[in-house]
């Protein structure tokens, strides 16, 4: 009986054989990818930043009044390093060149996570609005902070650190004259802190945010 010698083993195209090979296509691959993700990121980035600053300019409407100001709000903005805030960044309103008002964000814990709190304010330390533009709340108790939910927040309007007095910031359960929510004390509670620590904000810095914008040239 003749012995039959066993196949051959086929032999692997050369780019399943080398390690180099597979090297290579794997830096191809990601290669392709990075570029798939950087046309992606260029096509949907304007838009992005588009609406970005459209949401910023709605908001900023909703705190300061429209007639108060002549100039762009989004692109005058002053930087702050406060001692107790640390950075925070200031929309002022103008016009022609003297300013009209102010509007920065503060953010304190709520019940669930932090609340995002806009604040417009008059030079004279008077709130001119107030608007919550983030939180977590519990819906049906604490998302009661929101403008669309309930008229809670539009009560801060006109009020300032001598309206009430400073021992009177606080809600009613705690002594003060701010109302609560049935059921849902800590969520108004944080947010009446966190305009009160606006309002101190303000006056610490005052000299700085309301001095006249540069004249255009």
């Amino acid at each position: 009986m003749t012995d039959t010698p066993p196949p051959e083993k086929p032999q692997l195209p050369w780019f399943k054989a080398s390690p180099l090979a597979h090297g290579i296509m794997l830096a191809l691959f990601s290669l392709a990818t990075a570029v798939l993700l950087a046309i992606a990121n260029d096509s949907t980035s304007a838009p992005i930043a588009t609406r970005a600053a459209e949401d910023l300019a709605a908001s900023l409407e909703q705190v300061i009044p429209h007639d108060l100001h002549d100039n762009d709000l989004a692109a005058s903005m002053r930087p702050i390093t406060d001692a107790e805030e640390g950075a925070v960044s200031v929309y002022v309103a103008a016009k022609s060149g003297t300013v009209t008002g102010l509007a920065f964000e503060m953010s304190g814990p709520g019940y669930s996570g932090l609340i995002h709190v806009l604040l417009g304010i008059a030079p004279d330390g008077t709130l001119l609005g107030v608007r919550v533009l983030s939180h977590t709340e519990t819906p049906g108790l604490g998302d009661k902070i929101e403008a669309a939910k309930s008229d809670w927040i539009l009560g801060f309007a006109g009020k300032s650190l001598q309206d009430p007095s400073r021992e009177n910031w606080k809600v009613k359960r705690d002594g003060g004259v701010f109302d609560q929510f049935s059921g849902a004390t800590i969520t108004p509670r944080a947010v009446v802190k966190t305009i009160y620590r606006g309002l101190n904000f303000f006056d610490r810095n005052k000299a700085a945010l309301t001095a006249p914008l540069p004249a255009k040239s």
